[in-house]
Parts: structure tokens; sequence; C-alpha cells
């Protein structure tokens, strides 16, 4: 069976590496499945992927802070560009005759560049499988519901695709009822739950080492994912890296991310020479196994890294941003209480806060031993449950027996 991934992916590493994590788990459990990913994420060629899996990279787009579209390497318009993605999106369909879509967040593709696609297959590809894949949270309720009328999503939905799978829970966010999502529409979504971590983890010892963390100091991770928007995070972390270790010893792991401007990065590895305790690297593509191995971790709240300190067990301080969209500040809202994290603002975040909220977390107990991670992780099972099912009708339609659109099964197969 034929699986098709498509990520647009302009902004940071969160959507590539949610849907990697998604294809890696399917290949890894649903027998003669074929993947292909066509993405226009900057990193993808930075990670790790199986026998099974490959990808179409598509020339990289950017989004100004104005929301505005803009070619982000080739010397060319955008409206150029957006057509070569349009037209690569729509060859790519009509060779490679996926038996399974998966389209990550956007229903149409970036600038409705994967309309005519989504058009073929309902023309020439009837039997085709296609599922949006929306993580929890988009944006605030009004501005979601807003969007989503303008572009006409919900008609998109109702013409194109067949299921609208959530990597969420109801009880943390109602997409349904928060985006007012039309009835008909509603009766395609599947709440799956989050998405856990399946990775093989490095011993934390021999992090540790590497790293240089000396056995009786705590090791603290700060990350802000691809960095584009996380220089405050990391700036503060820096300062507050001083303030803690002047009071126990503390090794201070800054990962800047590869989307982090030079110049910005320059100014703290500068900073971190000066401090024998601190260091900063760019990007670990083992970043699962550099959070394990930490006491606590300093991060933003994107759905990746929550779903990671989740998988982990691990104590964490969340610094949300708020803008562009208020995502990640709902986010960690609304799961208050599902996990031993504290939350600061970014807009006021300062280095004393910050340095005191991690000196709580590292005194509240052994991060080994913390088990207050109350999330469903189940999402991962669940969709390839569902992927299985496909595979299993067309398999019963290939042996010329009569098929059956069993909806009840399909909506089982997502909750249980």
């Amino acid at each position: 069976m034929r699986l098709m991934v498509y990520s647009h992916d302009t902004f940071g590493l969160g959507n590539i590496r949610r849907m990697l994590a998604i294809c890696h788990y399917l290949h890894a459990t649903v027998e003669d499945l074929s993947i292909l990913i066509v993405s226009g994420s900057p990193m993808l060629q930075s990670f790790r992927v199986a026998n099974g899996i490959d990808y179409i990279k598509l020339p990289c787009l950017k989004r100004a802070e104005s929301g505005e579209l803009g070619v982000k390497f080739l010397p060319m318009e955008t409206e150029e560009v957006i057509r070569l993605r349009r037209e690569l999106l729509l060859s790519t369909v009509i060779s490679f005759r996926p038996d399974v879509v998966l389209v990550d967040k956007k229903p149409d593709g970036l600038a409705g560049e994967l309309e005519p696609a989504l058009r073929h297959i309902r023309c020439a590809l009837p039997e085709t499988q296609v599922s949006l894949v929306l993580r929890d949270i988009l944006d605030a309720p009004e501005k979601t519901a807003a969007e989503w009328r303008e572009r006409g999503y919900n008609n998109v939905l109702h013409w194109y695709y067949d299921h609208i799978l959530v990597l969420g829970q109801q009880s943390v966010f109602d997409v349904c009822a928060e985006y007012r999502i039309p009835p008909a529409i509603a009766r395609k979504v599947m709440y799956c739950g989050y998405v856990a971590r399946h990775e093989a983890l490095e011993a934390s010892e021999k992090v540790r080492t590497r790293l240089g963390a000396e056995r009786d100091a705590a090791l603290v991770l700060a990350t802000a994912g691809g960095g584009e928007d996380g220089f405050k995070v990391m700036q503060r972390s820096m300062e507050a890296a001083r303030l803690l270790q002047a009071r126990r010893p503390v090794q201070m792991v800054i990962v800047a991310g590869p989307e982090l401007a030079v110049e910005q990065r320059n100014q703290l590895c500068a900073a971190a020479a000066t401090m024998p305790h601190t260091r900063v690297v760019e990007f670990l593509p083992d970043m699962l196994s550099h959070m394990h191995a930490a006491d606590v971790v300093i991060s933003m709240g994107g759905y990746n890294t929550v779903c990671e300190l989740a998988t982990l067990h691990k104590r964490a301080v969340v610094v949300p941003r708020s803008t562009p969209v208020q995502e990640q500040a709902i986010r960690m809202e609304r799961i208050a209480g599902l996990g031993p994290f504290a939350t600061l603002a970014l807009d006021t975040l300062g280095a004393e806060g910050l340095a005191e909220a991690v000196l709580a977390q590292l005194n509240a107990g052994d991060h080994r031993l913390c088990s207050e991670w109350r999330l469903d992780l189940g999402a991962l099972p669940r969709i390839a449950r569902l992927i299985g099912h496909f595979k299993g009708r067309r398999h019963t339609q290939a042996a010329g027996l009569p098929a059956h659109r069993d909806d009840v099964l399909l909506m089982d197969a997502a909750a249980s």
C-alpha cells in the first residue's frame, strides 16, 4: 500500500517532525507500506528516514511576521514558486497513485497549492482515502473559525476528505465546538490522543558525559525547536545559568536551533565561551535522548515538545509564545494540572524568574521518578489501526469481494 504525506512547513521544525514521527511508526507497524513525504521543510534531509520511506523536497517558502509568503532561497517570484510547488504536487499524485494521503494542517495546502492534486484524487483515484491531520490547537478559536470561513476550508473538507485526525484530546480542546465546525464535517473528526515518541534512547550517563556534565551537577537543557522565534528564551536561559551556577552545580546546554539568526547564535556562543559549565549547540538530531538525560528542560510550548516531555515524564519550565498565534499559550493553559511543569509568560520573562522556576523543579525530586504527566499518548497506534483498516479494505476490493464503508468501525479504530 502507498501512503503520501504532505507537510508544507514554512516556519520551524514542528510540522515535519510530527509527521515524520507518524511515518516512522506506521512504517514499523503496518506491513508492506511505502511512504512518500512531500514537504517544503529546509531541514527534511537532516532527519533519518528508514528504508521504505522517501521524500520529495519542494522549493522553500517563508512567512514574514505580517503573514505574507515569500521565497526563502530561489531568486524567483513568490507566485512562480507556488506554481512550481503546485505542479510538483499534482505530478507526484499522478505518478505515485497513493492509496492513502495524510495532509498536515492546511486542507488545501499552502496558498491552495494542494487543491489540484486533491481534485485529481477524487476524479481519478476515488478509492484513495484522504485524511487531514490537525495538532490539538491551531490558534485562538475566533481567529481560526474566521480563517476557515474565509478560506472555504469546510467546503474543501466536505468534497475532498474522508477523515480529520485530531492529535489531541477532546477533553483538553474540543476542536469541533471551539472552531464551530459544522455537524456534517464534525462527523469526520476523530480524536486520536497525543503523539508519543518511540525512538530508542541513548544511555543518559553517556549523553551527560558527552555534554560535560559532572556526576553531582544538575543538567538543564534549553530548547526552542527550530529557534526562529526562540532567541529571548535562549538569552534568558543563558542569564539564568549564571544565577543557577552561583547557587549549585548546574550544566546548562542551550540548543539554539537551525533557524536562529546567525548573529543571535553568535551572541549566545560568545556568552557561553565565558561560562565553563554552559554550552550552545545548533541542532541535536537525537533530541529525545538529550531531554531524557536532563534533570529539567526549559522549552517553549510547541506541540512536539509537550509530547516529548509527556513521553519522558520530564519536569520542565515552559515559556509559550502568544504571537503571532496563541496556540502555545492556549495549550499550556488547557493542560495545566496534567503535567509537572511551570509556565512563564514570554513577554515578561526575566532571568531571575526563570532561574527560580528551574531551581524549584530541581528541588521537586528525581526527574526519573516523575509520573505526573497525564496526557493520552495513544495517537500513533490509533492512526496505525486506521491505516491498517484502509489496507484491509483495499485487499478485499482487490479480491473482488463487496466493499463496505464502515464508518462505525473507523470511529472505533480511532477512539479505542
